[in-house]
């Protein structure tokens, strides 16, 4: 409990009068009121020092506070020289306020995310844009960088992670052009701030994006009758349908009528056109005369240089080699495609074009799983509502990972949908850190399945360490009055999926904020959580997760079988649609500027054989090429290649809840953060260097001998 110091000038005590009992409580009351909250969350969950309480004030006056604190820690260090450079002068220092401030600034933007107040958002953007403009001023610090670059030459029997910490921050200070001249450094800065603000732009824009489209019962033939029932309703009597993934994606997989499937892919992929579009652009441009300025020859190839993959060469050899060993089983599937549509355009009267377009691709892949392997997915989910999904999956991550979760009653939290929990390590009864689950849609949140890293697990100034927060932010169907919310078997997947970042961030145990959590090379982040997503292709996991959600009845043992079977059906035009993706982010990256639309289009022919439908722009909601990915979504499939060696080396044949396997997991995955490379990581868990024939064959391919 806080206290409150009076102190009185001899003068004002001279004219001091005792203030009423009402004035004193009202006093008191104004003290507290704005941190009771705050003080609750300690006191409910110690160590976690995210508070949700703050108005459009609060968030501008304390962006304000952390430039002023985390410059004077620069400037300190700035002013040093000769023997008054030292580790915990230059390097404790400077990791003190990293984590100090990583703290402090994720609790601000996170709020343009996921709070429902359009003013908190507003002020939590204008915060991030002052913030990062702040962080690119920091990055530029020629005085600070010359520090560290004279501490690296006096400095003795480091440990591994401060010595890869000393490395990591000069060849970043490289890479803003530190070593350059002056004038060249003051391109950069200028560049690197206003490809920072489009960025916010950019996925402010997708965030804020609220389309609705109205369609009669009878336009949405073909979609689940509950489906249509939970739609609100327009004066017209229409249902109203959003853009959001809970609307979306049921309707382009069910709805047989091609016209309101159409209607809805163009909306979807024109959304935020017009401004993103632009915005994209000029990133591109942007970046491109970065890397002018740093002596690349591309963004790509700047990017690339602190990845695993290292150059261009090697990601594009990896995306057309794939490309090559898929397109045989893609051209089958849409030989498939086709024979359905032939059937379904002479049942319900349509003209036949002969060709899949974009607002085929997800109906027809449904209908493969249902016609080809049998899953009826609309009543697959009725056996996977939300509770009993969570209550699976948390077991399951308890046990695989030797932790233990317990929910917080009451929670301080930016929402009442969202959950909090603790985290502790069965073994020692250690607390590492706190999740939160904000699992369902509103207005003004963050339109996908997303973990947020919000404080990092690393050592605080006194030695001590700092638990782990992370929340995990997603947009699955809320539930009615009559029904809970029901999963599709592709969402479970994607909670699962993100769940696994939640547990990376949490199971770290790096010394430095700079190495927390997913802190690891890009194209390796999404293995440890693509290795997870197995779990729901095996059958006990998938039974501790499901349960029909009127009678408590398991699977069917044949339902089951079923959809075990089809997981690689579509393999070859879905996994083509990512190297479509990756190919696109390659190419844009590649290139001084791009016609982003024209580009996405002429790749989406050459590799799927379909082109993007006119006057779209799938790109301009592609919020990953303005959210950290850009040059880099190759990294999906690239890290599946780790995921899938991994899970079938050791998982499959040891025993996929095995708590020995999982130990290894948490301590040679999980465990390191970034403090070490990724390829060092997977040989200390695989006993050997990585390979590709697990991956292959879980494409349905076979590796060459």
């Amino acid at each position: 409990m806080a206290t409150i110091a009076l102190l009185l000038t001899k003068t004002a005590f001279q004219h001091y009068t005792k203030p009423s009992r009402n004035q004193l409580v009202h006093c008191v009351n104004s003290y507290f009121n704005s941190d009771i909250t705050y003080i609750k969350n300690r006191m409910t969950s110690p160590g976690n020092r995210m508070r949700w309480d703050l108005k459009t004030d609060d968030i501008a006056k304390k962006a304000d506070t952390l430039i002023v604190q985390s410059k004077a820690v620069y400037d300190e260090v700035g002013k040093l020289s000769g023997d008054k450079i030292n580790y915990d002068s230059v390097m404790k220092k400077l990791a003190n306020d990293s984590c100090e401030y990583s703290v402090e600034r994720n609790m601000l933007d996170f709020l343009q995310h996921v709070s429902a107040d359009s003013k908190l958002r507003d002020a939590s953007v204008a915060a991030d844009k002052k913030l990062s403009e702040f962080d690119v001023e920091m990055s530029m610090r020629q005085d600070v960088f010359d520090v560290i670059v004279a501490y690296e030459k006096k400095a003795k029997d480091l440990k591994p992670e401060a010595k890869r910490y000393v490395e990591k921050l000069i060849k970043i200070g490289k890479r803003n052009g530190l070593h350059l001249p002056k004038a060249t450094q003051d391109k950069i800065k200028d560049i690197k701030k206003r490809m920072s603000d489009l960025a916010i732009d950019f996925n402010k824009n997708l965030n804020e994006e609220n389309t609705i489209l109205e369609f009669s019962v009878g336009e949405l033939a073909g979609c689940p009758e509950d489906f249509v029932k939970s739609l609100d309703k327009a004066d017209s009597g229409k249902c109203k349908v959003s853009l959001k993934y809970p609307h979306y994606f049921p309707c382009m997989k069910k709805c047989n009528n091609l016209n309101t499937r159409k209607t809805l892919e163009i909306a979807f992929n024109s959304r935020c056109m017009k401004e993103n579009s632009a915005i994209l652009e000029e990133l591109v441009e942007l970046r491109q005369q970065k890397c002018d300025l740093l002596g690349f020859d591309t963004h790509a190839s700047f990017v690339l240089d602190m990845r695993m993959a290292k150059t261009v060469v090697a990601v594009s050899t990896f995306l057309e080699d794939l490309a090559k060993k898929l397109n045989p089983l893609k051209d089958d599937e849409m030989k498939l495609f086709l024979q359905y549509k032939k059937e379904e355009c002479k049942k319900l009267g349509y003209d036949f074009d002969n060709k899949i377009n974009m607002w085929d691709m997800r109906y027809y892949m449904t209908m493969v799983e249902e016609r080809k392997y049998s899953v009826d997915q609309s009543k697959l989910q009725e056996y996977f509502p939300m509770e009993v999904v969570t209550t699976g999956l948390l077991g399951i991550y308890q046990e695989l990972l030797g932790l233990k979760f317990e929910e917080i009653s009451k929670p301080h939290v930016w929402n009442d949908d969202v959950q909090l929990f603790n985290v502790k390590d069965v073994e020692s009864n250690k607390l590492i850190g706190y999740f939160y689950l904000d699992l369902f849609p509103r207005e003004g949140k963050f339109g996908h399945a997303a973990c947020f890293g919000l404080q990092p697990g690393c050592l605080l100034s006194d030695g001590s360490r700092q638990v782990a927060v992370a929340a995990m932010v997603a947009n699955f169907t809320k539930p009615t009055a009559d029904k809970p919310s029901l999963l599709m078997h592709d969402e479970v997947e994607t909670f699962f999926h993100e769940f696994g970042h939640v547990m990376h961030q949490l199971c770290a145990t790096s010394d430095f904020a700079m190495f927390a959590g997913t802190s690891v090379e890009r194209d390796f982040v999404e293995a440890p959580s693509q290795m997870l997503e197995n779990w729901c292709w095996e059958e006990e996991p998938l039974r501790r997760m499901s349960k029909h959600y009127k009678d408590g009845s398991p699977i069917p043992n044949d339902m089951l079988e079923k959809l075990i079977k089809s997981r690689k059906a579509n393999a070859g035009v879905f996994n083509l649609r990512q190297i479509l993706l990756g190919t696109f982010d390659q190419t844009i990256h590649t290139s001084k500027k791009a016609d982003t639309a024209k580009v996405f289009s002429e790749i989406s022919q050459k590799i799927l054989g379909i082109a993007a439908t006119p006057n779209t722009n799938m790109s301009a909601s592609f919020g990953h090429l303005a959210d950290g990915y850009d040059a880099q979504y190759y990294g999906y499939l690239w890290s599946e290649v780790f995921s899938m060696d991994m899970f079938y080396s050791r998982f499959k044949k040891e025993g996929i809840m095995s708590s020995k396997v999982g130990k290894a997991y948490r301590d040679y995955i999980l465990a390191p953060g970034g403090s070490i490379d990724a390829s060092e990581m997977l040989k200390n868990f695989l006993g050997r260097e990585p390979n590709n024939e697990a991956f292959l064959k879980s494409k349905g391919l076979q590796a060459k001998v």
